[in-house]
């Protein structure tokens, strides 16, 4: 019964430019700009191993 109160907790290896609470935080941890991730995003996937390495951070 705990299962239908307890949020599932983010998946951090994947960047989902769709939720306005993920765009905040990957901008905050990566030190970029919305419009930073969101090129790093489109050009390499929405891997974050993959953004971090585009953004070399």
């Amino acid at each position: 019964m705990d299962r239908l109160t307890k949020k599932d907790q983010p998946d951090r290896s994947k960047i989902n430019m769709h939720e306005a609470y993920e765009v905040k935080y990957w901008t905050h941890a990566l030190g970029v700009s919305r419009e930073q991730l969101q090129k790093a995003v489109e050009k390499v996937g929405n891997s974050a191993a993959a953004v971090r390495k585009e953004l070399a951070v």
